[in-house]
């Protein structure tokens, strides 16, 4: 997850999800063993993390994410030349999941904007800071 001041999403030339002020990126990897409870947890910690100014949260201040499905979060490049995607859930397990996260988090009152799931998406982003973490439950 990285804080930024600007960030989109873009699927065959046209912006699917955008946020133009302070916020967060949210590329979100799901494992194969994550569950609905994981998805509600992780909604929970992204609203709630306070790495925005001021140690603030997008849930005291109202700013957006946007997230960004990325199952290439879980490659593992311990053996060999090529990454191994054992660990990335299928997408018949992540979609839902990730779907899950946005919805929690929309209903908690976040403003979220998202990628599309399983679609060629070129990801653009202004760090601020750079200030960027990995958020694990």
């Amino acid at each position: 997850m990285a804080r930024v001041t600007e960030a989109s999403v873009e699927v065959e030339g046209a912006v699917v999800g955008a946020i133009d002020e302070p916020g967060l990126l949210v590329l979100l990897g799901v494992h194969h063993d994550d569950t609905a409870e994981h998805a509600r947890k992780m909604a929970q910690k992204l609203h709630g993390l306070r790495i925005l100014d001021d140690e603030q949260s997008c849930e005291s201040t109202g700013a957006p994410l946007l997230v960004v499905s990325q199952f290439t979060l879980y490659g593992d490049t311990r053996k060999g030349r090529r990454p191994s995607w054992t660990a990335a859930a299928r997408p018949e397990h992540a979609e839902p999941l990730v779907n899950a996260v946005v919805q929690e988090l929309r209903q908690k009152g976040a403003r979220v904007e998202t990628g599309r799931f399983r679609a060629e998406m070129k990801v653009r982003s202004v760090n601020d800071g750079p200030f960027t973490v990995i958020v694990e439950l």
